[in-house]
């Protein structure tokens, strides 16, 4: 089932931290309320229309170019946000209706635009079909990863542990012996999923991060213990020893977690 227009507002909203609530308490008088609608509904009309015109860019994925006013690079800007966090939760576009998306905004925007659900409705609707949605994002989510982790671990040089971890080594260390549970160990990373995107990169931020080794995701805590000082695998780790169902920042519910990962120092 589609979105409701406030219902997708909503979570346009949401999308920078901004969730819907009751209209501010205005202090003006009817008079000059009735003015400043009068004097903003064309404004509002441009609005309107600059928006539906970002969510198109959006959707072509076209780049942002140089002569584009600050307005629309503003409505442009909003719509990545927006994407991006419905992206984080995995969801794709046959999931959203964007047609409905711009009459929400519309029907905020545009005093001539009839509104159909108040602002408490639409985040009580928003919310009850993000969860249905999540729950059909993780079996879908969970069916792509498992299909790739089979295909990949028919690729040469890719090993599978017991717990179902795939690995494959870049470098071979000079170390002679491996961390234990009760060791820090020093690392650099550059983590991605299946698509590519990177979720976080100590690599990217240019310095190694040190940690204890039950401080981290299952995953990990294996892999470490078969490494030694020196090591560079890649690693791809499963859903259920990484963060399983739950969706975690830009990671996705059931993702693979796939790791560049060396092994600096043990202490």
């Amino acid at each position: 089932m589609k979105f409701k227009k406030i219902a997708l507002i909503a979570l346009f909203a949401a999308a920078v931290g901004q969730v819907p609530t009751a209209h501010a308490q205005q202090i003006d008088d009817e008079a000059t309320v009735s003015k400043k609608k009068k004097r903003n509904k064309k404004a509002s009309k441009k609005s309107a229309e600059k928006l539906e015109t970002a969510v198109e860019k959006v959707v072509e994925t076209a780049p942002i170019e140089a002569e584009v006013a600050p307005t629309d690079r503003f409505a442009y800007s909003y719509g990545v946000l927006l994407g991006d966090n419905l992206d984080r939760l995995g969801v794709e576009l046959e999931d959203i209706d964007l047609e409905q998306l711009v009459a929400g905004i519309q029907s905020i925007l545009d005093d001539e635009k009839k509104n159909y659900i108040d602002s408490e409705t639409a985040q009580k609707e928003v919310n009850e079909k993000i969860q249905a949605l999540q729950l059909r994002i993780a079996e879908r989510q969970l069916k792509k990863n498992e299909e790739f982790l089979a295909e990949n671990a028919k690729k040469e040089g890719i090993k599978v542990t017991d717990s179902g971890i795939q690995y494959e080594v870049i470098t071979t260390g000079t170390g002679t012996v491996s961390p234990t549970a009760a060791n820090k160990v020093k690392t650099h990373y550059h983590g991605t999923l299946i698509d590519g995107k990177v979720f976080d990169s100590s690599v990217e931020r240019g310095s190694p991060i040190d940690f204890p080794v039950t401080g981290v995701i299952k995953g990990w805590q294996e892999i470490l213990k078969m490494m030694k000082t020196g090591d560079k695998w890649r690693v791809y780790i499963p859903p259920h020893l990484a963060y399983g169902s739950r969706p975690q920042g830009k990671i996705p519910a059931n993702s693979v977690l796939i790791f560049e990962m060396e092994l600096i120092e043990i202490n």
